[in-house]
């Protein structure tokens, strides 16, 4: 979470340097654009995902040495992804918005493994180590709310949120660790619209949080090798959690 930390100064920082040049213009561009009972737009962004990790604390035995341990894991490294998605918008208020904003995420999260002890694991000799790229694709449909405040020339703030279901669309079984389909989430954020002359110009920063675990059991898979079995084995659950910058065009 400390990487957390640090993710979201950084995207802060340029989220402030994209708002700033409008801030100082007074004539109005697009005045009327607010107004529109119903409008649509696109989506295009960044996201950074992470795990939160439950170990199962159940000793294991080790595949290589045969010596039974306690294994725990935990992210070890942050990795871009990227986004990509739909807008559709309904006005219900001056102040208030109802948002679908289908679309698909593309993640990576590397799982580093450890005894108990602090050792690094010593995986299969020529395919997995100490380390487990979990690939992701998830299909996600949120169902958002949309307050903005009073628009002063052309930028208005607002904040954000809802939640939503996802679908993972890649699933590799040949991984030690698989990813279960269907996850659900909640979703909170702000950012601000930035009118030009035109279209409105979105940047917005969310926080998403899974709240289904995602870790399929290593029983439930015949094709899992039983020396890769205990990778899985000694995870209990896996939560999501992401932050997003994204860039609506609308």
């Amino acid at each position: 979470m400390k990487n957390f930390r640090y993710i979201v100064l950084g995207l802060c920082t340029v989220f402030s340097a994209l708002c700033a040049p409008l801030w100082a213009q007074q004539a109005q561009n697009k005045p009327y654009i607010d107004d529109r009972l119903v409008h649509i737009g696109f989506q295009l962004g960044l996201n950074f995902s992470t795990f939160s990790v439950t170990d199962s604390e159940i000793p294991i035995a080790n595949p290589i040495t045969g010596e039974t341990e306690i294994y725990h894991a935990r992210v070890s490294t942050l990795l871009p992804g990227f986004h990509v998605g739909f807008i559709s918008d309904l006005r219900l208020c001056k102040y208030l918005n109802l948002r679908f904003c289908p679309g698909i995420m593309f993640t990576s999260r590397t799982l580093n493994y450890k005894t108990e002890s602090g050792n690094p694991v010593q995986g299969t000799p020529g395919k997995f180590g100490k380390h487990i790229d979990v690939l992701a694709m998830p299909v996600y449909l949120p169902l958002l709310l949309k307050w903005s405040a009073a628009r002063e020339g052309n930028y208005r703030p607002y904040v954000i949120g809802g939640g939503g279901v996802s679908f993972n669309v890649s699933r590799d079984r040949d991984k030690p660790v698989l990813l279960k389909m269907m996850d659900y989430f909640c979703e909170v954020g702000f950012g601000v619209d930035l009118y030009f002359r035109w279209f409105k110009f979105c940047p917005e920063i969310t926080y998403r949080i899974g709240f289904a675990n995602q870790l399929y059991p290593s029983d439930g898979r015949m094709e899992l090798a039983p020396q890769d079995a205990f990778y899985t084995d000694a995870l209990q659950k896996l939560t999501s959690h992401s932050i997003c910058l994204t860039f609506n065009f609308e």
